[in-house]
């Protein structure tokens, strides 16, 4: 498959994915703890009180609400309408101002320079060269802005390892900290065996 045929079948199957998605504890953070777990690890990760941020992949919208709950401008970005439509709704829902857009991760087009922060959960490893797309994420970030990703290697087999990542980081970022995120199951409704963490790193003038 070309690469739009490729996009067209992602975007499909994540259209039909949307209206289930908040089923799963940690998508929709329905449940009280998780969102005040989540809301707690953002609000120590961002250094701002008011920054412009970037929700790479933020399918529903669940931690687009809790950004902007925490007083961030927020910019949400998904390859899928339908989950870009229940985002814009349940941000309406909440009385926030968030400005959704449909755009493909792996292409995006923005302005350089306007986030102070880029927050990505569970997205980059299904993208296609990680590191090229890494690369492109840094110039849409301010100078000592702030790169939030959230990813894994699951029990699955899919996924990335932190080491892969940390590896593919362009050498503009220099890593902050390495949070790992598998044993607390505050963050995902359950326990969990398989790897899970956060790396934020900061983009150097």
């Amino acid at each position: 498959m070309n690469d739009e045929t490729t996009r067209q079948a992602s975007r499909q199957y994540w259209d039909d994915a949307a209206p289930f998605f908040d089923d799963e504890p940690d998508h929709g953070l329905r449940d009280p703890v998780l969102l005040e777990t989540w809301t707690r690890f953002l609000q120590a990760s961002l250094p701002y009180t008011e920054a412009a941020i970037l929700d790479i992949g933020c399918g529903t919208g669940a931690l687009s609400v809790v950004l902007a709950g925490l007083g961030h401008r927020v910019t949400g970005i998904d390859l899928s309408p339908v989950m870009i439509s229940i985002a814009q709704a349940k941000a309406a829902k909440q009385g926030f101002q968030i400005e959704f857009d449909v755009q493909d991760a792996a292409a995006l087009d923005l302005p350089p320079e306007q986030f102070d922060a880029l927050v990505c959960r569970h997205l980059l490893w299904a993208l296609p060269e990680p590191e090229r797309i890494l690369h492109r994420w840094a110039e849409f970030l301010k100078p000592n802005g702030r790169l939030i990703l959230i990813e894994g290697f699951w029990d699955s087999g899919g996924g990335l390892h932190a080491k892969e990542i940390s590896e593919s980081l362009p050498p503009c970022f220099k890593v902050y900290s390495f949070h790992n995120l598998a044993d607390n199951p505050d963050y995902w409704g359950k326990k969990v065996s398989d790897e899970r963490y956060a790396i934020i790193a900061d983009k150097n003038l």
